[in-house]
């Protein structure tokens, strides 16, 4: 069975068509990368995939059964900006989650608890070689450590889904080559599934093992909410197709100029 299925999946805000039909399934283990234009819905997707927002119409369903409408230890999530909590040190913010758990209201753990949670902190933190940097302050490090450290956070929890909303596009070149080698180990030791939205096709097409092109196939220049952005492109990858790369390319493109 599947892990994710979209059966027509459609999302509007009111007279607004941000997303319409999709309909694609997507099997345990897969690393699905996501490329489009600005706008054309690619957050509000992953939104829906982490259970913040809901779709209009359709099923969105995560082993046969519709997602959970908040989020869950099934699905973590690492966007753009750096979501770590700047007053924790690295090691306590990899073990907020538990801790969260173990007491919601003080938000911390005591006695045992709190000694099991900072060994798996710190072996989190080993796990994303932010081992040396557990007593550091986030403003202490890089951005591509930050990244590192919100990864470590995301997975705490064990998810079975990362999603990933652009996560290295802060980041310079040399730091997100280490970065997505970083992201396939990590999706490959834990046998993770993985969702990840990025602008640059190249690094679509090297991380994921299937790429998705969300784009409007029908603009109404009068309208431009009367209709929303589909999947038109869905594509193994790890093949040297540079013609396909260009043709989603241009289409992205054209797209962005549209609805621009």
């Amino acid at each position: 069975m599947a892990i994710i299925e979209l059966r027509n999946v459609w999302k509007e805000y009111g007279a607004d068509v941000v997303l319409e039909r999709l309909t694609a399934s997507v099997e345990e283990g897969e690393f699905v990368t996501i490329v489009g234009a600005s706008g054309c819905g690619k957050t509000t997707f992953l939104k829906m995939l982490l259970g913040t927002e809901q779709p209009t119409r359709g099923e969105f369903l995560l082993d046969g059964k519709p997602i959970p409408d908040e989020p869950d230890a099934t699905r973590g999530i690492v966007f753009q900006r750096y979501s770590v909590m700047p007053h924790l040190t690295a090691e306590r913010n990899v073990m907020l989650a538990g801790e969260l758990a173990a007491n919601r209201w003080l938000g911390y753990a005591f006695g045992q608890r709190k000694r099991q949670l900072r060994e798996e902190a710190r072996a989190m933190l080993d796990q994303v070689g932010l081992g040396h940097a557990s007593d550091k302050y986030p403003h202490e490090l890089s951005g591509g450590m930050q990244q590192r450290l919100a990864l470590a956070q995301a997975l705490m929890k064990k998810p079975r889904i990362l999603l990933l909303d652009e996560p290295f596009g802060a980041l310079d070149p040399g730091i997100r080559k280490d970065m997505h080698q970083l992201v396939l180990n990590l999706w490959r030791t834990q046998q993770l599934t993985v969702f990840m939205i990025t602008h640059d096709l190249e690094e679509g097409f090297y991380l994921g093992t299937r790429l998705w092109v969300f784009d409007k196939d029908r603009l109404d220049p009068q309208a431009p909410g009367a209709y929303g952005a589909r999947i038109t492109y869905d594509l193994p990858v790890g093949q040297d197709d540079k013609q396909t790369l260009k043709t989603i390319t241009a289409q992205v493109d054209d797209t962005a100029r549209a609805l621009s």
